[in-house]
């Protein structure tokens, strides 16, 4: 099956980005402040999903490539 993962990654990153702002938004109990380095943390790894997916998959394509070659 065929998906756009660059897309769901990119919707992620977004959601976590959009989490972050509002979380600066809203008074926060010191107690509580830990939730804002759980959006930078998942922001931070969707971004890198954005960037290591399409690699993931052209890697991927190219060893089933020359898997067919042979």
């Amino acid at each position: 099956m065929k998906t756009d993962d660059v897309l769901v990654a990119a919707v992620g990153t977004a959601a976590f980005a959009v989490a972050f702002v509002v979380l600066l938004l809203v008074p926060l109990d010191p107690a509580d402040r830990w939730w804002r380095w759980v959006c930078v943390t998942g922001f931070a790894m969707g971004a890198f999903g954005c960037w290591y997916i399409p690699r993931l998959q052209k890697g991927r394509a190219d060893a089933a490539a020359r898997r067919t070659a042979h």
